[in-house]
C-alpha cells in the first residue's frame, strides 16, 4: 500500500504516521511538507516531498511521487481564532488547497481512498435542542476557519458524487495531547502551568471564556480513527470523531490545577476572548462507531496529564 500523508509534520500526523507503519509494515508512506517545516522528529520511513496545498504544480508533483492507494488529507490552516486575523489566507490553504490536491489526482488518472479531515466546528451554532451534532445537522458555521471546513466537507462529497472519489469525510472535534500547539485553549493552559512549575513564569494561568463547551478527544484515539478509514470496507461518506461528552473549558482547567506542582492564580485576558464563540459544541459519535468499530478510549484526565507532562519537559530542557 502506498499512503500519501498530507501535513507530515503536523499534530496528529506526528501520531498516526507511526502507528500507520506499525498497523501496516509494509507501506510506503509518503509526507507532503512545506519547504520551511520542521522536520525533527519525524518517522525514519516517511518519505518525504515538498510542497505547498497554495501551490498547484508542488502539489501535482508530489501526487506524481507517490502515485498513493491511499490520501490522508491533513493539512490545512487550522486555528479558529486565527481565521479571524487571516480568513482569505485560511480559505486558500484549505479549500484552494483540496482542489489542488483532488485535481492532481484526477489529472493523474490515479483512484485513491481520500480520507480528508474536516471538522466537527463546522457544525458551528447548533441549537441547544438538537445537541449532540450529528452528521445530518446541517452546517452553521461562524468562524471563517469553520466556513474553510464546511467547504472542504461538501468539496470532498461533490467529488465523490462527480467523479467517483472514494472520499471519508471524518470530523473530528476537538482533540489534544502531547505535542498539541500551545495555540489551542488545552495546551495554551498547561503550558502556564509547566512554565509556572519551573519558574519560568509568574504564577499564574490566563484563560478567556471558561464556559464555552466543547467535545475533546485524545488525538491517539483520533489517530486510530484515521487508520479506521482507511479500511475499504468503510463506506464512503461523513463520520464524527469525537467522544460524545460535553465538557467546559473551566473542568479541564480544573483538572490542570489539581495536576499543578504549585499554587496558581486564574487572570482573564481580554485579548484570549474570541469575537464569536460558540457557547456550546459536542458531537454524535455513534455512526463511526457502528461503521468502523472506533471509539474514544483514552479518558480526558489522562490526556491532560499527558499533555502536561510533555510541557514540564519542555519547560526543563528551556525549549518553547
Amino acid at each position: 500500500m502506498r499512503v500519501l500523508v498530507t501535513g507530515a509534520t503536523g499534530f496528529v500526523a506526528r501520531h498516526l504516521v507511526p502507528r500507520l507503519l506499525e498497523a501496516h509494515p509494509d507501506a510506503e508512506v509518503w509526507g507532503l511538507v512545506r519547504w520551511d517545516a520542521d522536520t525533527e522528529g519525524l518517522h525514519p520511513r516517511l518519505r518525504t516531498v515538498v510542497g505547498d496545498l497554495r501551490d498547484g504544480p508542488s502539489v501535482a508533483a508530489a501526487v506524481r511521487a507517490a502515485r498513493p492507494d491511499a490520501v490522508l488529507h491533513l493539512a490545512a490552516a487550522s486555528t479558529v481564532a486565527g481565521s479571524y486575523a487571516a480568513p482569505a489566507e485560511v480559505l486558500e490553504v484549505n479549500v484552494v488547497g483540496q482542489v489542488h490536491l483532488l485535481e492532481a489526482i484526477r489529472a493523474e488518472g490515479l483512484a485513491p481512498r481520500v480520507v480528508v479531515a474536516c471538522s466537527g466546528e463546522a457544525y458551528g451554532a447548533v441549537p441547544e435542542g438538537e445537541l449532540p451534532a450529528a452528521e445530518d445537522t446541517p452546517f452553521r458555521p461562524v468562524s471563517p476557519y469553520a466556513v474553510s471546513k464546511a467547504a472542504q466537507d461538501l468539496l470532498a462529497a461533490q467529488y465523490e458524487r462527480a467523479h467517483g472519489l472514494a472520499a471519508v469525510r471524518l470530523r473530528p472535534f476537538n482533540h489534544t495531547g502531547p505535542g498539541r500547539p500551545p495555540r489551542f485553549v488545552t495546551s495554551s493552559l498547561a503550558r502556564q502551568v509547566a512554565e509556572a512549575e519551573a519558574g519560568l513564569a509568574e504564577p499564574v494561568v490566563e484563560v478567556g471564556n471558561l464556559d464555552v463547551v466543547r467535545d475533546f478527544t485524545d488525538v491517539r484515539d483520533v489517530a486510530e480513527a484515521y487508520l479506521a478509514a482507511l479500511d475499504p470496507g468503510l463506506p464512503p461518506g461523513a463520520y464524527n470523531v469525537c467522544s460524545g461528552r460535553p465538557v467546559a473549558v473551566r473542568e479541564v482547567l480544573e483538572i490542570l490545577l489539581g495536576l499543578a506542582r504549585v499554587p496558581l492564580t486564574v487572570r482573564v485576558d481580554p485579548a484570549r476572548l474570541r469575537p464569536a464563540d460558540i457557547p456550546a459544541l459536542w458531537g454524535d459519535p455513534s455512526r463511526f462507531r457502528e461503521a468502523a468499530g472506533w471509539a474514544a478510549r483514552i479518558p480526558l484526565e489522562r490526556t491532560l496529564s499527558d499533555l502536561l507532562d510533555w510541557w514540564r519537559e519542555r519547560a526543563a530542557g528551556g525549549r518553547p
